[in-house]
C-alpha cells in the first residue's frame, strides 16, 4: 500500500518528476513488495529531504488518513474535544499526537495499560481502558455530561452505538475503518434525537485531484518535519523476508511501523 523510491526513469511528455527524485505512493494495491515498480507520475508526492523514507514509507498511507480526518472530514479546532478509539494504533497514534497539537483535549480508548502509556504518551489527555470502563460513562463524566464534538472511530461494531452516545448535539460521528467487523444498521430516528452527523469516509475520495494529494502530503511531511509527529518505525526487514515480517506482524512479535527494505 505504501512505497519509497528514487525514480528511475520517466515516461513521455510532462510528468513533474525527474530521473534521481526521491518519490512516495500510497494507494491501491499495487505491488509494492517489488524492487521496482511502475507508476502513474500524477499519483506520487516528491518526499522532502527532512524526513527520511523509512519514516516517509510508513506514515503514507495512516498520515494522510489522519490528515484528512482532522483536517477536511471534520476540521479540529482549539476548544474542541474529541475521542479516538484504538488510540494506540497506527492511525489513531497520529490523530491523538496531530489533534493535541492543534489544541483539542482529546480523550483516547485502548485495550491495555501497555497502550494507555503509549497513548498519553501521544498526546491523550484522558486515557479509557474499555476492557476496564465503560467508556460511553467515562466520557460523559470527563465532558460533565456535554459530550465530544466528534469521534474518531476505527473498530466500529462493538463501539458505534456507543460512540453515537458520547457525541454532543449535532457532534460527527467518523467512521474509518470496522477491526471488530460490520455494525447492526443504524436507524436514523437515533440520529435524530441530537441531530447528529454520521459518515463513512476514504482516503481515496479526499485525494481524487493532483492538487489534493499533493496538499494532504505537504501538511503531513511539515507535521512530521516539525516534530508535531512522532513516527515509530520500530522494525525493519529485508524484502527477501517479507514473509518472517507478516509471521512476526501476527504473533504481535512488532510494534509501530514494519519496514521492507529492497
Amino acid at each position: 500500500m505504501e512505497a519509497v523510491g528514487v525514480v528511475t526513469a520517466v515516461g513521455g511528455g510532462p510528468t513533474g518528476v525527474q530521473v534521481g527524485d526521491l518519490v512516495g505512493y500510497a494507494g491501491q494495491p499495487i505491488g509494492s513488495y517489488v524492487e521496482e515498480q511502475i507508476l502513474h507520475a500524477g499519483k506520487v508526492v516528491p518526499i522532502p529531504s527532512s524526513i527520511d523514507p523509512s519514516v516517509a514509507a510508513s506514515v503514507m498511507l495512516k498520515g494522510m488518513t489522519a490528515q484528512f480526518l482532522l483536517r477536511r472530514c471534520f476540521k479540529v479546532e482549539r476548544g474542541h474535544t474529541i475521542l479516538v478509539h484504538a488510540a494506540a494504533g497506527g492511525v489513531g497514534s497520529l490523530l491523538c499526537q496531530w489533534a493535541n497539537a492543534l489544541g483539542a483535549t482529546v480523550i483516547g480508548t485502548v485495550s491495555n495499560e501497555e497502550k494507555a502509556a503509549q497513548a498519553k504518551e501521544d498526546g491523550s489527555h484522558h486515557v479509557i481502558i474499555y476492557k476496564e470502563e465503560d467508556f460511553v460513562a467515562r466520557v460523559n463524566e470527563i465532558t460533565s455530561g456535554n459530550g465530544v464534538e466528534v469521534v474518531y472511530d476505527s473498530v466500529e461494531k462493538d463501539t458505534l452505538e456507543g460512540s453515537l452516545a458520547c457525541l454532543k448535539q449535532r457532534g460527527y460521528m467518523v467512521s474509518f475503518g470496522q477491526s471488530s467487523g460490520s455494525p447492526d444498521p443504524v436507524s436514523l430516528s437515533f440520529l435524530a434525537a441530537k441531530s447528529l452527523f454520521l459518515t463513512r469516509p476514504s482516503l481515496m475520495q479526499y485525494v481524487v485531484t493532483r492538487d489534493e494529494l499533493l496538499e494532504a502530503a505537504r501538511e503531513l511531511f511539515a507535521a512530521v518535519a516539525s516534530g508535531v509527529l512522532k513516527v515509530r518505525v520500530n522494525h525493519t526487514y529485508p524484502l527477501s523476508e517479507a514473509a518472517k515480517a507478516h509471521e512476526d506482524l501476527e504473533n504481535r512479535k512488532t510494534s509501530g511501523s514494519i519496514v521492507l527494505i529492497p
